[in-house]
């Protein structure tokens, strides 16, 4: 079993930043591909970013058009979503998700484990 822990949520303005973090523990980090996926309400949850087990890979959503970065620490077990020019439409709860030895995916059903989600509001 996998424990996904997200953190770093908030209310901001249109512009601002955000940083969150999903923190792993029960199996060999290194191992896992890692994802954020957000939801909004009324809405299907979406890809976001996903990265490889060994980070060497990253890949977003087309509507993150550079303003996100995705990135993991192994030796936290943590991987990190630095959101930059938020906008109001980025409003939805995010959620880490964690793939065992896979090289991540856009799809939700290709992940076995899911934290519990982070709020991130953007008001104009």
């Amino acid at each position: 079993q996998v424990q996904l822990e997200e953190s770093g949520g908030g209310s901001v303005q249109a512009g601002d930043s955000l940083r969150l973090s999903c923190v792993a523990s029960g199996r060999t980090f290194s191992n896992l591909a890692m994802a954020w996926f957000r939801q909004a309400p009324g809405k299907e949850r979406e890809f976001v970013a996903a990265i490889t087990y060994s980070g060497s890979i990253t890949y977003t959503a087309d509507f993150v058009e550079g303003r996100f970065t995705y990135f993991r620490d192994n030796a936290r077990n943590t991987v990190f979503l630095q959101m930059n020019s938020l906008k109001p439409e980025d409003t939805a709860v995010y959620y880490c998700a964690a793939q065992s030895f896979g090289l991540g995916s856009r799809r939700p059903s290709a992940y076995d484990y899911w934290g519990q989600g982070t709020q991130v509001s953007v008001s104009s």
